[in-house]
């Protein structure tokens, strides 16, 4: 009967996928939210955000270079995952990822960072000195031409990739979704929604994070902050996640109308093993939370400071509720069995290949890489401008 723990095969009493598994996804959303949202000022022109759009551009590097990490930590001989590339499996969902990630990291965001910032790469690699001015004369690529002509030309360019991109980061984190949403011997990943959500969700999950680390970073420079840039990312946000919260309520409504066989088993597990995850994090703290405190300031007339605060909580509430959701999709889609009868738990270890600890250094190792961007290639034109008017003829 539903309920009983222990009577599972002795092949599902282990989980093949942990918290690695979990952070992965959540990274990757990260990457492809923050790109949204740089986008917003490029392609639909909206210059409300202008502040955040390079920044938003080094957060979404910054994760996507430690996106694979957890699934390389997971393999248990990494050194092999380059096979992929050599030998490609056409029908794996997973060996395709590799050629997604290279487009994406290559072909599009790199590509769109260095053609914005390559004038301020030339004019550094000419007034620095020492080992930085090295390191810029190669970001050069040996284009020292920073005419008005050129200029334009890399505008026109970084528009078509920005445009490209786009599509490209709903791939990047929609194929996370489909390859859950395509299991169909596991009920509780098996939706065609899954992708949908995923993608949605990512968006909400990158714009909150752009805005955290506009606001910190703002505020750690003692700078002020451009509330119109704040209230927009908010208002988009919000939007956003009022979208991302339906589709996941229309997904429980069609399971709880078709309820088939395994409805009984998922509907028990979210009452007992799930409660705390998916009930009262997600759902109540890390959903319903933000979407009435960033609806509040929608309604109501608030001072800047209040704002501010409602902004931050909103966004690190949202932030916990996005990896909930990812925990009960890794985790919570591997506790029962593929009889409907039995239930496991998962015990996630603190100093092991797969543990907490290592799970808590891959989340800190991209802001310690954006902080490593952001000092090479600062996303503050203004701090520039002095700099820039030194800048060199064209050659």
């Amino acid at each position: 009967m539903p309920g009983v723990e222990g009577f599972m095969y002795p092949n599902e009493i282990e989980l093949q996928w942990s918290v690695l598994i979990v952070l992965y996804p959540f990274l990757t959303g990260l990457v492809a939210g923050a790109f949204i949202l740089a986008s917003l000022e490029r392609v639909f022109q909206v210059q409300e955000v202008k502040p955040t759009y390079r920044l938003a551009l080094l957060t979404a590097l910054a994760f996507l270079l430690v996106a694979p990490l957890p699934l390389q930590l997971h393999l248990g001989h990494p050194e092999r995952s380059y096979e992929m590339y050599l030998t490609p499996h056409k029908t794996s969902a997973m060996a395709m990822f590799g050629f997604v990630y290279l487009w994406y990291l290559m072909a599009v965001l790199v590509f769109e960072i260095w053609l914005d910032y390559r004038r301020d790469i030339v004019v550094l690699s000419q007034s620095t000195t020492g080992w930085k001015r090295m390191i810029y004369r190669v970001m050069t690529l040996g284009s020292n031409n920073i005419s008005e002509h050129a200029l334009h030309v890399d505008e026109r360019v970084g528009w078509v990739i920005t445009l490209i991109g786009i599509p490209s980061a709903f791939l990047l984190h929609g194929y996370v979704g489909f390859i859950f949403g395509s299991i169909k011997a596991n009920p509780w990943w098996s939706s065609p929604l899954m992708p949908v959500v995923f993608i949605f969700s990512a968006m909400v999950s990158g714009i909150a994070t752009v805005m955290l680390i506009y606001m910190f970073v703002t505020w750690a420079r003692k700078e002020t902050i451009d509330m119109r840039c704040v209230d927009t990312i908010a208002r988009y946000l919000l939007y956003t996640f009022i979208i991302d919260f339906g589709l996941e309520m229309l997904d429980l409504i069609h399971r709880i109308y078709e309820s088939d066989e395994s409805f009984r088993s998922l509907d028990f597990m979210v009452h007992t093993k799930l409660y705390v995850s998916h009930i009262v994090v997600q759902i109540l703290l890390g959903t319903v939370t933000p979407i009435t405190l960033l609806a509040l300031t929608q309604v109501v007339r608030l001072g800047e400071m209040a704002r501010k605060r409602i902004y931050a909580l909103a966004g690190c509430l949202t932030l916990m509720g996005i990896f909930a959701m990812r925990w009960n999709v890794v985790i919570g889609g591997q506790l029962f069995s593929k009889s409907f009868l039995g239930y496991t738990t998962y015990k996630m270890g603190l100093v092991t290949r797969e543990g907490l600890l290592m799970a808590i250094v891959l989340t800190i190792l991209p802001l310690i890489i954006l902080w490593g961007l952001v000092k090479l290639l600062p996303p503050w034109p203004e701090k520039n401008a002095g700099s820039l008017a030194g800048a060199a003829p064209a050659r």
